[in-house]
């Protein structure tokens, strides 16, 4: 099993979100977090005076599954998020050692 960690832009989580509906994904937990990167901020102005917004606001999408999926997530995540601008996000994969379904207590890929 693995776990597939996407930092994406906001306004792009609809098209991954219906691509993955569509690969057959259905579970995948999303979380509005900020962070800095290449992308480094931007300025903006409040009130005539410049100030530097350092950390940007990104979506965090989480999604469990087995080891023969990755590299097809992997693809769409890429493919649906990208707008070739500097910000478009990054993708880490974690290997699980397991996961369990708290209503039946099932265990490993069935739990998925």
């Amino acid at each position: 099993m693995k776990k597939i960690e996407a930092v994406i832009r906001p306004e792009k989580l609809e098209d991954v979100k219906d691509a993955l509906g569509k690969y057959g994904i259905q579970g995948m937990t999303v979380t509005q977090v900020v962070g800095c990167g290449l992308q480094k901020g931007r300025v903006g102005v409040y009130r005539g005076h410049e100030y530097s917004i350092n950390l940007i606001p990104k979506l965090k999408i989480e999604i469990v599954l087995m080891d023969h999926q990755v590299q097809e997530v992997v693809d769409i995540i890429s493919d649906e998020a990208r707008t070739g601008a500097v910000g478009d996000g990054k993708i880490f994969i974690f290997s699980l050692e397991n996961a369990y379904r708290i209503r039946t207590g099932e265990s490993g890929n069935e739990a998925i």
